[in-house]
């Protein structure tokens, strides 16, 4: 029987126990034992699908993969400890001395430390694409690319890329396309329906979406997922049992939380753009963002996250931020608490004006992660603020 998207997030689970538990219960263990030397050479062997041990597979981890995989029609994944161990180890099992990448200049900050300081360690190169020009990747393409990666909808600016179109260009010139879902989660949009390759998350963020644990994961592909999963095993990124409880009961409740998210942001995104002390407001379903069609053809809805560049720059943006009075302020997104960063003067701070300025971001920028609150009390403290510029 075909199941809808929340259905497979709740009944997807592991077959109940001997005690015929109706939620799925923690196996906080570090190994498991065999029934005899046949058993214990078999699994070893790999001839037949045992745990060995936790930092291998676990019953709670695997069905964290299994809800993962079925919400974004994927054949295999591997869960990890955090979002950047998917990223790096995605990257490591991957790609080979004299590799080529090509990114967008928009990915997370951690995401470009790997293509400009550790790779480089390895003799792997990377280029950047602008997402504003998509259409330059052909050129960046070399002999040795290996790979292109990119994160839609963008962190912090709030771009999308056409997933179909780079879908096109990585088939056209056989390469892998690995897309970071982080920001739009699998209920909103399914990249490997588009022709990506891998699809990786930080589970940090909406997939637990309360701020208690960490995580990541990386799903797709079988023959590339099998890759990825022998490097972890060796070098022990995984994921704990209990955090991938934790995320797959999160899981659960995922659609409905986004939705919320969703109506909330879209309705502050529509009060923010009519500001007078705001030059612009970037969310993918206002008719205003620039890559407002590509938004409506392949995500459900908007997402939570929105960007907004207020008048006056950075010291500006140090008043809104310290005007602010419910929301939190935090480098985190993905809760359900409003979350406001400032770029500029805080988590992008180190970076050069003209640093900043080609990732989009500008002095003024802020990043509003849009929570579960009600909307009137959210809207309330973002205006608030403003007044007090």
């Amino acid at each position: 029987m075909s199941k809808q998207f929340e259905t497979k997030a709740i009944r997807q689970q592991l077959e109940r126990s001997q005690y015929l538990e109706h939620s799925t219960p923690l196996y906080l263990t570090s190994s498991f034992v065999f029934e005899d030397d046949e058993d214990m050479r078999a699994a070893f062997a790999e001839e037949k699908e045992r745990n060995i041990y936790s930092r291998f597979s676990n019953p709670n981890t695997q069905e964290l993969i299994d809800k993962m995989c079925a919400l974004e029609e994927a054949e295999s994944g591997v869960a990890f400890a955090t979002g950047m161990g998917a990223i790096f180890s995605t990257f490591a099992a991957l790609l080979n001395s004299g590799d080529h990448v090509i990114s967008a200049r928009s990915v997370f900050g951690s995401t470009h430390t790997l293509f400009t300081k550790y790779l480089p360690k390895w003799n792997i190169e990377t280029s950047y694409f602008d997402v504003n020009i998509p259409e330059t990747i052909s050129e960046l393409i070399r002999p040795n690319t290996k790979l292109i990666y990119a994160e839609t909808p963008t962190n912090p600016g709030v771009d999308l890329l056409d997933l179909e179109q780079l879908g096109a260009v990585a088939q056209k010139h056989g390469l892998i396309l690995i897309i970071d879902n982080c920001f739009a989660t699998p209920y909103l949009q399914q990249p490997l329906k588009y022709g990506a390759h891998l699809v990786i998350h930080s589970a940090t963020k909406l997939i637990d979406g309360q701020g208690r644990v960490l995580g990541g994961i990386t799903v797709g592909n079988k023959d590339l997922i099998r890759e990825i999963y022998v490097f972890s095993r060796n070098t022990g990124s995984a994921m704990s049992p209990f955090n991938a409880w934790v995320l797959s009961k999160s899981l659960e409740t995922l659609a409905v939380r986004v939705d919320r998210h969703c109506d909330n942001a879209f309705a502050l995104a529509k009060a923010l753009e009519k500001h007078p002390l705001i030059n612009w407001v970037k969310y993918p379903f206002l008719p205003s963002h620039p890559h407002y069609q590509t938004a409506k053809k392949q995500m459900r809805k908007g997402g939570n996250i929105i960007s907004f560049e207020i008048k006056g720059g950075i010291d500006a943006g140090k008043r809104f931020l310290n005007a602010i009075v419910l929301c939190s302020l935090s480098a985190n997104l993905g809760d359900t608490r409003t979350i406001i960063t400032h770029p500029a003067s805080t988590t992008h701070s180190k970076l050069t004006a003209e640093d900043r300025t080609a990732v989009g971001i500008t002095d003024g920028l802020i990043r509003l992660s849009v929570g579960l609150e009600h909307i009137e009390d959210i809207k309330a403290d973002l205006l608030n603020a403003l007044e007090q510029l």
